[in-house]
């Protein structure tokens, strides 16, 4: 379906350079991750912007942190797993309570990073976020994306967690598209039910609804990339005009995109809903494919979600 694929870090790398050229204060901060997080770029052009903390993340975090409120525009980069639990505290008074303007960026979030497995695997990473009051949460579906996203997350002034995959995944947005953070794009239209998504799986949310398509089902395709605050005229809308809603993410059902969807509909109007995304349990080590189709995060079991909630909303077999 999509003939292209990119790392969304490499993007991100991208833009950072492109950043630093255009505003002195930009800094970056990295600990021991240069290469894996891609910003080798930046370091060489911009080397007395540039900080190697070590494997040191709360107190990479901390110096951030005084940074910006020097005025400074620090992002701070390492893998999902560590950047939130590793730095949690730090995240959490340095960042959150001072409302520093840091812009977290972690690579490495979610199930595919290979034969790494469970320590590095980050299911809860936008959950940990998500409680922390005046954090901002995007998680960007793509690498044109992920390069937009880097722009907006430099100028919204307050702590920013931007989340970014690993492997390389299906390029669906193009590099001229608005981004715009707290604004979801309604990628494809339909009204029997809707596919709230973020991350790689907007790509697997696309091809089953081509799936449903086939069955007579029309879903509607939203790509959700701010998780908090979430683009509630959007949801609303899909509450009110679908009556049934699946989400789909690269994260654990509790506390990421699915309960926050599901908190708004249920304070809102209660219909059928169903979250795809790992259950409650750790990860392994593994090919992409076959974690993803291991764990359920699949765009057949998007399409498989979407017929049982629409036999819950109409009462009828969709199987």
């Amino acid at each position: 379906m999509f003939n292209t694929k990119m790392p969304m870090r490499d993007m991100f790398g991208k833009a950072l350079l492109e950043l630093g050229s255009k505003n002195s204060d930009v800094v970056v901060l990295t600990a021991d991750l240069t290469d894996a997080i891609k910003t080798t770029l930046f370091s060489k052009a911009f080397p007395d912007r540039f900080f190697q903390m070590g494997i040191k993340e709360s107190d990479m975090v901390g110096t951030a942190a005084g940074m910006a409120i020097d005025g400074l525009i620090p992002f701070v980069t390492t893998f999902a797993a560590f950047a939130t639990s590793l730095a949690n505290q730090s995240v959490r008074v340095s960042m959150g309570y001072n409302e520093a303007n840091v812009k977290l960026t972690s690579s490495h979030g979610g199930i595919c990073v290979g034969g790494d497995g469970a320590t590095h695997q980050s299911f809860e990473d936008i959950a940990l976020m998500r409680l922390i009051p005046g954090m901002t949460i995007v998680v960007p579906c793509d690498a044109n994306e992920a390069y937009n996203a880097t722009f907006s997350v430099a100028k919204y002034i307050g702590p920013v967690y931007l989340r970014l995959g690993r492997i390389p995944t299906p390029v669906i947005t193009k590099l001229d598209d608005r981004f715009e953070i707290g604004h979801a794009k309604v990628l494809r239209e339909g009204n029997d039910i809707a596919i709230v998504a973020n991350g790689m799986m907007v790509a697997f949310a696309l091809e089953a609804a081509d799936a449903l398509a086939s069955d007579g089902i029309q879903a509607r395709v939203i790509n959700m990339h701010t998780v908090k605050p979430l683009d509630i005229s959007v949801l609303k809308s899909a509450v009110d005009e679908c009556s049934a809603i699946v989400t789909a993410e690269e994260h654990t059902i509790i506390g990421g995109l699915g309960g926050a969807v599901s908190e708004y509909i249920g304070s809102y109007n209660p219909i059928p809903i169903e979250r795809v995304g790992v259950k409650d349990t750790f990860g392994e080590s593994g090919w992409p494919d076959e974690i993803l189709k291991k764990y359920g995060l699949t765009a057949n079991d998007i399409a498989n979600s979407a017929r049982r909630v629409l036999t819950r909303k109409i009462g009828r077999s969709f199987s």
